[in-house]
């Protein structure tokens, strides 16, 4: 579940998964099926495969309603929130991300709780190409440093929002890798950060064809060929001006 040391692991993961599964069928281990189903939700959903991702949401309610394991209903209402996300209306699907993380309130995981939601709300903004009204107090757990320059682009304090994504880290591996990689993307392109727009692309490479943070099961950022396509654009615009390169580009 975690295989997560560069983006574009989906594929890896639902093999994982699949085997999980079979395997935990046919010994009756009933908690490691419902986490193989779990797995392939993710994996499917990453590969924009909602079909299947569905099917096997379908698969481990049913587990947890025989054998009432009521937490699974967190993930497989997180999955419906990203595809809405991903298939249906911006709007629609806020309401959705809200829904999901009401809840987590109390669910005792607060690792995935901690600034999910104002980060699920910004990748909706951007694959949406809407420009994110940032919040900088909400609670954004550890995904705070790559909302910080977002906020102070909003009030206009450019220098110090590049300031900000120079000293971004490498986001941690993983199942938000890709999602905080196009977060720098955004923030690149705005900016028109020549060393960040080569650093994302070549992060994002891999995960060519898939969904930008859907392998997180929770939310995404939009379709990766997007941004790598921004990205390739960015790099490739010579008469692009110094500066604040990025003025006026649309974000994917």
């Amino acid at each position: 579940m975690q295989s997560c040391t560069r983006a574009g692991l989906a594929p890896r993961r639902d093999a994982i998964g699949a085997e999980l599964t079979a395997l935990a069928a046919r010994h009756q281990l009933v908690t490691y099926e419902v986490l193989g189903h779990l797995i392939r939700v993710q994996a499917r959903a990453a590969l924009a495969d909602f079909t299947t991702a569905e099917e096997h949401a379908r698969a481990a309610d049913r587990l947890a309603a025989r054998h009432e394991l009521p937490l699974v209903a967190v993930f497989t209402d997180g999955h419906r929130a990203l595809r809405l996300a991903a298939e249906g209306p911006p709007d629609r699907a806020a309401e959705a991300y809200r829904r999901t993380a009401a809840l987590l309130d109390g669910a005792g995981m607060p690792g995935v709780r901690h600034g999910l939601l104002p980060l699920a709300l910004l990748g909706l903004d951007l694959a949406h190409g809407r420009r994110p009204d940032v919040d900088p107090d909400a609670d954004w757990g550890p995904y705070l440093p790559w909302a910080r320059p977002f906020a102070l682009l909003r009030r206009g304090r450019d220098a110090e929002a590049r300031s900000a994504l120079r000293s971004l880290p490498e986001p941690p591996p993983d199942l938000m890798y890709e999602a905080l990689c196009c977060a720098e993307a955004a923030l690149a392109l705005e900016l028109g950060e020549r060393d960040a727009l080569e650093r994302t692309h070549r992060r994002l490479l891999p995960a060519a064809g898939q969904l930008a943070g859907a392998g997180s099961g929770f939310l995404t950022f939009g379709p990766v060929d997007g941004w790598l396509a921004a990205l390739a654009r960015a790099l490739h615009d010579d008469a692009a001006p110094a500066g604040r390169g990025g003025e006026g580009r649309r974000l994917p």
